[in-house]
């Protein structure tokens, strides 16, 4: 009879401990936190220093889409210059990623042209699948 009394004193607990769930919950708030500021919205461009040597010619197909001191867009396939509005430029982008995934993809923008038409033609090639996107400049002095 004294087992009895023993097993009767000790009933199971049906309380949830949620201690350790409040603590990853904090560590993650805290990790969210630290990280959040760290993370930018942009397309990537790497910017060439002002004395960086020119890229050598190599055998891969190269697209120029170009924007001139208008604000007209111009994309250049194969030599083929044709004026063209950004969401058409757009969506032949994303034809000749598909039948050419390896092509490079060149913007030429005026030095007139506003900073934010450069970065919005960027985009619309970011949106069309292009993951790397160079920049077309003149030589500078030494």
């Amino acid at each position: 009879m004294a087992r009895s009394r023993r097993r009767n004193k000790r009933r199971p607990m049906s309380d949830i401990n949620v201690v350790p769930y409040i603590d990853v919950m904090l560590v993650l708030l805290v990790i969210f936190m630290i990280t959040a500021p760290l993370l930018t919205q942009g397309v990537d461009v790497e910017l060439p220093s002002a004395n960086a040597a020119p890229i050598e010619d190599t055998e891969t197909d190269v697209m120029i889409a170009s924007i001139d001191s208008k604000g007209s867009y111009y994309l250049d396939i194969g030599g083929e210059q044709v004026d063209i509005s950004l969401d058409l430029l757009q969506d032949r982008v994303r034809k000749v990623l598909a039948q050419n995934p390896k092509i490079s993809v060149l913007v030429r923008g005026d030095k007139n042209v506003p900073y934010g038409d450069v970065i919005g033609l960027m985009v619309a090639l970011q949106g069309a699948g292009v993951p790397n996107v160079g920049l077309v400049t003149e030589p500078g002095e030494n």
